[in-house]
């Protein structure tokens, strides 16, 4: 959940990846790619759309948004919207989604239910109902589900404010239909938010947000019993985080924590990494690490097959457009701004000025130009060695200015560089943030010329 503070503190107020996991379940045998599920936001609420969204991962690292960002569900009972996601695998097969019953950001709104789809493949969704928790006069925050051994069921975990401050409430059930009555889960004695369960070799770990102090905290039990967790860290990261995931890797004993900032104003996903989630040692990751999917906001992660990786992509299809990070500088994209050309830091609005269609070129095919998006009949184009956004005039000058050699990353073979093509001792490059194209010859220069092309 996100802007909470002010109704939460009158009682109380991170992405990347190598392979992930949201509930209790270990990554299954032939596991070997994700999905994350979202909402979205940004900062001017351009992207307001508060409805499942999906992406998928082969690293867990890379993220490629399906059906071209768009929603893939959208609730139609409740509030008719939903937030804080949840995507898990059942026992018999298939996927269970959870979601919090709430569009916009009215935190004050009491909802004793959640939204519930069950699905196949999660390319089709079907039985959508909303469930009822509790009959509390309060809210039903961020679910998640686990599955449970010992009791042969499924946890629900949510938020819930009870004896005047937020606690982690669970109801049990066997089919995400009909759920038993609630109980105290997990209440240390002050407002917690956002509880995630992982297991792993026997130990049980809840991490969570508290409000003393802002910070991310694990706990862990050797159970998974209500009221049975106890804090065995001393907290990942300071203010303005929430919405954590501990995810593991498929292969191999790494782990990563995300978290969410609260605002959409600073609409991020960070996240940090562990060698042993038994121990209090948790390294952040910078961001040319990870690259999380456009607008993304409370995000859930499941892992998947591969074969259902390819099948999610051929159903809703990769996005027709780009997002160009830049090398050094990777919180930055690219976008256009009063048509010039620059980075700045992810993420703004309009959102949409930072995509781009990366598309023959204009001068030759075996080159690229840059189609803007949001002003389709605009391309990048060198004049005056200054990037612009400008139309064709139909000149062959305008096409060579607008069409560029991509090539491998002069800072990272692993990144792109893109070489003017009526200029070729020149590649695009960012100075000062702003976009031109220059010769190259330092170590700072061949930085500023390298950018990721994702999504």
């Amino acid at each position: 959940m996100l802007h909470r503070r002010t109704f939460l503190t009158g009682g109380a107020s991170a992405v990347a990846l190598s392979s992930v996991l949201r509930h209790t379940a270990s990554a299954a045998p032939g596991d070997a790619a994700y999905v994350m599920g979202y909402f979205t936001e940004s900062p001017n609420r351009v992207a307001d759309r508060y409805a499942l969204h999906l992406a998928v991962s082969l690293d867990g690292l890379t993220w490629t948004p399906l059906n071209q960002g768009n929603p893939v569900a959208t609730p139609t009972a409740g509030t008719g919207g939903l937030r804080d996601p949840h995507i898990i695998r059942k026992q018999s097969g298939g996927f269970a989604v959870l979601a919090t019953d709430l569009t916009g950001t009215d935190f004050t709104r009491q909802n004793q239910y959640i939204h519930a789809w069950d699905s196949a493949d999660l390319r089709s969704f079907t039985g959508y109902r909303r469930l009822r928790m509790h009959s509390m006069p309060t809210h039903t925050w961020a679910p998640e589900a686990f599955w449970d051994p010992a009791r042969g069921q499924y946890g629900i975990l949510y938020s819930a404010n009870s004896g005047g401050r937020d606690a982690f409430h669970v109801n049990y059930t066997t089919d995400f239909v009909t759920v038993g009555s609630p109980q105290l889960f997990f209440d240390p004695g002050f407002n917690v938010l956002d509880g995630t369960v992982h297991t792993h070799n026997g130990v049980n770990y809840l991490y969570y947000k508290s409000f003393v102090d802002g910070r991310l905290y694990g706990a862990r039990s050797s159970t998974l019993n209500p009221r049975s967790f106890t804090t065995y860290t001393a907290g990942v990261v300071t203010g303005g985080i929430e919405a954590p995931i501990v995810v593991k890797a498929n292969d191999r004993n790494e782990w990563f924590l995300w978290g969410d900032s609260f605002s959409p104003v600073n609409g991020e996903l960070y996240a940090w990494r562990s060698g042993n989630i038994a121990t209090d040692s948790w390294t952040p990751l910078t961001k040319d690490r990870y690259t999380q999917p456009l607008n993304a906001k409370h995000p859930t992660i499941c892992p998947i097959t591969r074969a259902e990786h390819d099948n999610l992509l051929s159903h809703w299809g990769a996005p027709t457009w780009n997002r160009l990070k830049s090398y050094n500088y990777p919180d930055h994209l690219i976008r256009h701004q009063d048509n010039a050309a620059r980075i700045d830091p992810y993420p703004f609005d309009p959102y949409q000025d930072s995509q781009w269609r990366l598309v023959p070129g204009l001068a030759s095919s075996s080159g690229v130009s840059f189609r803007s998006v949001n002003y389709p009949d605009r391309y990048l184009r060198h004049s005056g060695y200054a990037i612009t956004l400008a139309a064709p005039d139909g000149s062959a000058t305008f096409n060579a200015d607008a069409t560029f050699t991509r090539v491998a990353g002069l800072a990272d073979g692993s990144w792109s560089s893109f070489r003017s093509h009526n200029f070729p001792d020149r590649h695009l490059r960012h100075a000062g943030y702003v976009l031109r194209i220059d010769p190259i010859s330092t170590a700072s220069d061949r930085a500023d010329a390298t950018f990721q092309v994702g999504y």
